[in-house]
Formats: structure tokens, sequence, C-alpha cells
């Protein structure tokens, strides 16, 4: 290891992970000799690895309901993760006192209970090195309140002027700009500040006694501009107000086992729950996942590619780095059918002997990094949306979802369409109201038939839950169709 030497005020990686550094070390009396004392601390009652995790977040949130303001919140969090790893045993204490006395003693409680042979202290850190994906100039979160607030009043108006039927909308704006430094006992060094902003609308149309839902959002990695150039709030509150009105005259979907299309872009989410988490590292190691011991076996169509993504612009899965400190990649999950590997953070790739795919994430400081998706996604096809709807007789095609259950062990799902269709003799007719898709991960895989050439990725709003922690996640696919699944419905 290279001589420690205090590095606060020299210049490392871009500027803006070096503007994060010097954040932290001006603000908290941050340096690299305290950084090292915790680390030995951490290490000091034994454990092969030890890393710490600082965050600061400032967020904000406004919410419109019945053209008021209802509520608004602003905030800033700060603290520290301790993490001491020893075989497959984790030490983990966490601190709202950045003071040096609060950090060591946070670093010596995660040792304790981690404890196993003592290892040598790291000295001196490598600092890794990012390309720019998402903006820090001129984020959200330092936009003028006021001007939040116009964005909620225009989508209300929006929705509320699309339809007479459009009775109640309600809209929500949301950011927060994170900052994190990551610093390993294997001398690794990570910073980054990382933006989020997303705006809802949810939407409330009556006909009779005939009440129906709408929701629509988005957003991402981005500045306040996205919503006034590139998606605005009329963009979400028309989509809302569509969805709802649409509804009025959906008649009951049907029931049994039929083929099914997924329409392109937020039907990932199907990708997402019924497959992708079975993929994450800690499951297969611990066995609880239907893809378990699968790599390099056929585990859907030849058709189908799915990838996970990190390094995608501005997309709200996306990171430079990930909350261990080691950098994103696009990491290929099932290549034309194959199960190629699964998505690992430091731990899983030690104990499984497989590369760190940088997928190790957190909700917060308070909580322990574990295998989790960024922008997940299937790749496009070579089939045309138009003839892949042609070549159904009678079917479903879903183009939004609603919740969803998956068990991860068997890989059997239950999911909602917000907004679906009945396909008869190849065309698209009745809009249905209460379908639901019922099937098995790996086994639906199996029947993709055909893959569109039209790939999209969801609107930016995607929130992943695993293990009592959240974090920002996207989706995406190209129409497929699947040749048999079980409907769920009330209709004939």
């Amino acid at each position: 290891m290279p001589a420690s030497h205090d590095s606060a005020n020299e210049p490392h990686g871009n500027t803006a992970a070096h503007a994060t550094r010097q954040f932290f070390y001006e603000r908290f009396g941050l340096s690299d000799r305290l950084l090292e004392r915790c680390l030995a601390e951490a290490l000091g009652a034994g454990g092969e690895y030890a890393d710490l995790y600082f965050e600061f977040v400032t967020a904000s949130s406004l919410g419109l309901d019945e053209s008021l303001v209802k509520s608004a919140s602003q905030g800033i969090s700060a603290g520290c993760g301790v993490r001491v790893v020893a075989g497959e045993r984790t030490g983990y204490a966490y601190t709202d006192d950045l003071s040096a006395e609060r950090l060591l003693r946070a670093a010596r409680t995660a040792a304790c209970i981690a404890s196993g042979p003592a290892q040598q202290p790291v000295v001196g850190f490598r600092e890794q090195q990012a390309p720019a994906l998402y903006p820090v100039a001129g984020a959200s979160a330092d936009a003028d309140v006021t001007a939040k607030l116009d964005l909620l009043l225009r989508a209300d108006r929006a929705a509320l002027g699309y339809d007479e039927r459009v009775v109640q909308v309600r809209a929500s704006y949301a950011d927060e700009l994170r900052r994190i430094l990551v610093v390993g006992s294997d001398g690794s060094f990570a910073a980054d500040t990382q933006p989020m902003a997303r705006c809802n609308v949810f939407v409330i149309a009556k006909e009779g006694t005939n009440t129906t839902r709408g929701s629509s959002g988005g957003g991402g990695r981005v500045s306040m501009d996205f919503f006034l150039t590139e998606k605005t709030p009329e963009h979400f509150a028309t989509e809302a107000a569509r969805q709802a009105v649409l509804q009025l005259g959906a008649v009951a979907a049907p029931a049994g086992e039929m083929e099914v299309v997924l329409g392109p872009g937020g039907p990932g989410i199907l990708l997402h729950e019924a497959v992708g988490h079975g993929l994450e590292a800690d499951f297969n190691r611990k066995k609880t996942s239907a893809f378990a011991g699968l790599v390099g076996q056929l585990v859907a169509s030849p058709k189908v590619t799915v990838v996970d993504n990190g390094v995608l612009p501005n997309r709200r899965g996306s990171l430079h780095v990930d909350d261990e400190g080691s950098p994103t990649q696009e990491t290929v999950l099932i290549e034309k059918g194959v199960l190629k590997g699964y998505l690992s953070d430091k731990l899983s790739a030690r104990l499984m002997g497989i590369a760190d795919t940088g997928n190790g994430r957190r909700e917060s400081y308070q909580h322990i990094p574990m295998p989790r998706m960024t922008n997940t996604y299937m790749l496009s096809g070579e089939d045309a949306p138009e003839d892949i709807l042609r070549s159904v007789k009678r079917g479903l095609y879903a183009v939004n979802f609603g919740g969803g259950q998956v068990d991860i062990t068997n890989g059997k799902f239950v999911f909602a369409a917000s907004e679906a269709y009945l396909i008869e003799d190849g065309k698209i007719t009745a809009p249905v109201k209460n379908a639901t898709l019922i099937g098995n991960g790996p086994e639906a895989l199996k029947y993709v038939s055909m893959v569109g050439n039209d790939l999209a990725l969801d609107e930016g709003v995607g929130t992943c839950g695993k293990a009592g922690q959240s974090v920002p996640v996207g989706v995406g696919m190209p129409t497929i169709k699947l040749d048999k699944m079980t409907v769920g419905g009330t209709g004939n």
C-alpha cells in the first residue's frame, strides 16, 4: 500500500467526485488519517474486510390534492455506516454523529459483532474513477419551491381539463441530492453526488356509479429542466387521465390460458420481479432462488436476452458507483435464453468465487448493502410490433401494470394489469378491467415466441423493495408475445 497522506486538498478523479470528497472532508472534518483509524478499529477484533459508507442527503417533496397544497416537506439526513465482514458473518453499526469519537465507536461496535482473525490495517486509498452519467449542477433539489409548485398546478389543470368525467387529481413532486463517500479496507475509495427527481399524477374519473383510476409519472437522475422540456407535467397528467377515462368503458377481463402480448416499456416490471430478483447472487448463494445452479443452462426462449445496466445516462437506476464504491456496469444475465450469471456485491462475489458486478446497493447509511438491480430490461428482437399483434387469434394485450407478488423460491408470480385490451383476430379491441397475469417466471420466458424491435424503458418512477430496503430502479422491454399464460378475470 502507498504511504498515507491527507488528500483533502489534492485533486482526485473527475470534478464531481472530487467536489463530493471535499464536501465531506471540509464539512465534517474528515481526513485520510481518520478514515484509516476507523478502518483499523473496524478490523481490530478481526475480520477480513471493512468499509465506511458516509451519506449526506437533502430532500424535498410537495403534494397537491383537489387543487390545494396538502403536504410539503424538506429535510437533511447525514450519517455513516460501518461494516465488518468475517467469513459469512457481517457486523454493522451506524451513527448520525460524524465526529471522530462516534465514528471510532461505531467501528469498534461493528468489529465486535463480526469478530474474527485480525487483519492488517489499511494505509492509503485508491480513488475510483467513473464516467459522468447524470448532472449535478442545477439539480432539482436546488430549485425554488415555487417552480416545483408550478409544475403540480400545471398537472392539475391539464388532468381536470382532459375530460369532464375527471373528478379528482392528486399530483406530487419529490427530489433529493445524495452525496456518498465509500472507503474500504482494500484501499478502495469512491465519492459521488447523485441527483433524483420524480413527478407523479393520480386521477379519479367517475361516470354514474362507475369510478376508475389512472396514474402516471416519471423522472430520473435529472435536473428540473427535464420536466420543462422533455416530459412535462401535462404529459403525465393527460396520460393518467387517459387511463382513468379509458377504464370507464372497460369490459371484464377473460379468464383462462391464452396468448398474451406485453407492451414495451413499463411491463418490464414483470421481468424485474419474476426473473430479476431470482438472479441476485445472495439468493443463489443460499440456493433459495429458482435459478440456483443453472448458469450455462437454457432458462428462457432463445429469443430472450436480459441485461442489467447501471451506466445508462440519467436513468433512475443508474449510478457512477454502487454503495460499496465499485463501478457499475452492464451485465448480461440471460443471453439467447442461456443463463450467463448473477448480480453480485463484494460479499457474494467473494463467497461464490464470481466477479463483483457493481450491484451492491443499500437504502441508506442505516442499512447493509446487498445485491440489487439497477436498470433491468430485455433487449430488442427482430419482430415488428404490428406483426406480433396480428399473429394473435384471441388473447390479451397488457400495456401497464399495477401491483404484483412474486415468490423468489419458485418463481411464481401474480400481477395486476392496470391497462389491458382484448386481442381478437389480430386486432386490439375492447379495454378490459381486473385482469391479472399468473405464472412462473422461469417457465413464462420459455413461451416467448416473438420479440419486438421497439425496446423502451419505463418513465422513471420504479422503486424496488427487498429485505425491508427500498432503492430506485429502472425496467424496460420491447413488445413480446408469450404463447401461453394464465389470465385471471371475471369475463368469458
